[in-house]
């Protein structure tokens, strides 16, 4: 990378943290008890609207992992998610009913948020339809894998997002409240997928999948992004600039091998195709808050009004991490 281009993202990541900085006038706290947080801890960063129905079952799954608190800006819910996690012990809330498309789709809150609480500590930024899997989690904490981050001087960790989707019409099976949704989203795609380099960046940009087949298959360049890096050892100076699509400064974007060797990664399973999923994506296209004019959801409208099944003879039904990593979609790489 030339001088030029190197000094203009560092101008570009000085740019979004005044951002960050201006944005924080949005939010007004609830509950804030990051005085509970300790050296160490692994903390979670979560932007979300209306989701009262998943809350149980994703702090649940987070606890188990070993996550010791959770930092989440509530974006104007109406449906109880506010009340719901200002009563829990290890939330810190903010409120805020500005334009979550002006806050670069929350990322500036979030980036204000990690500024302030997570410098020094391990942070994972997911949406609450997202699950982390990563090499061996079925038997170590997360602070397993990030002791062995430290001990190998890695700063980034890298998470392909991969959906899940139901055998038969998405609505087939109603989702309660509290219960795994990958009982019912239990199946994904192991192949279709496209992986190209971002050379500004220097990440991975993967798309594909059942959204690349079902809602963008005459513009699959349209696709959403799979590639995520959700897990970084945080530090006040750092900066996501699209979703956790990637960072700067731009060395925490190289978590591959350009040498053709193979770096440690994992999973994001993500559970967004379940029963509550259509009148979710009525919600989110009226309030046009999301990207590129929200492209997505409207694709979304107008297959979802076909009742589709996205299920194929193709579709693997998840077991483990170990089937993730024997089908080349993450790696334990040289972690043992």
């Amino acid at each position: 990378m030339g001088a030029l281009r190197s000094y203009r993202l560092r101008l570009q990541r000085k740019r979004w943290r005044i951002r960050a900085l201006r944005k924080r006038r949005e939010l007004s706290v609830i509950a804030d008890r990051s005085s509970a947080v300790r050296s160490g801890d692994v903390l979670v960063f979560v932007t979300l609207r209306n989701e009262r129905i998943r809350l149980p079952y994703f702090l649940e799954y987070y606890r188990k992992l070993g996550a010791a608190h959770f930092f989440v800006v509530d974006n104007g819910s109406d449906d109880g998610s506010r009340e719901y996690l200002q009563d829990q012990a290890d939330v810190s809330l903010w409120h805020t009913e500005h334009s979550y498309k002006r806050a670069r789709f929350g990322v500036d809150w979030l980036n204000w948020l990690q500024r302030k609480y997570a410098h020094g500590h391990w942070t994972l930024v997911v949406d609450v339809d997202e699950f982390f899997v990563y090499p061996f989690c079925d038997t170590r904490p997360i602070r397993a894998l990030t002791d062995w981050l430290d001990a190998s001087s890695i700063k980034s960790f890298s998470a392909m997002l991969l959906d899940m989707y139901p055998k038969g019409p998405i609505d087939a099976l109603p989702y309660s409240e509290g219960q795994n949704p990958l009982e019912i989203a239990s199946y994904f795609d192991s192949g279709n997928y496209q992986i190209t380099r971002n050379r500004l960046y220097g990440n991975l940009w993967i798309q594909g999948g059942p959204r690349a087949r079902a809602f963008f298959g005459d513009a699959p360049e349209r696709a959403p992004a799979l590639n995520k890096i959700p897990l970084v050892k945080w530090d006040r100076s750092y900066t996501y600039v699209s979703s956790t699509h990637m960072l700067l400064p731009r060395g925490l974007n190289l978590v591959y091998d350009e040498w053709g060797g193979e770096k440690a990664s994992g999973i994001l399973l993500h559970a967004k195709f379940l029963d509550t999923f259509t009148a979710k994506s009525e919600e989110e296209l009226e309030r046009g808050q999301h990207y590129a004019a929200s492209h997505e959801y409207k694709a979304y409208a107008r297959v979802l009004r076909e009742n589709p099944d996205f299920w194929t003879k193709w579709s693997e039904r998840y077991i483990n991490w170990r089937q993730l990593e024997i089908l080349g979609l993450m790696s334990k790489g040289n972690w043992a």
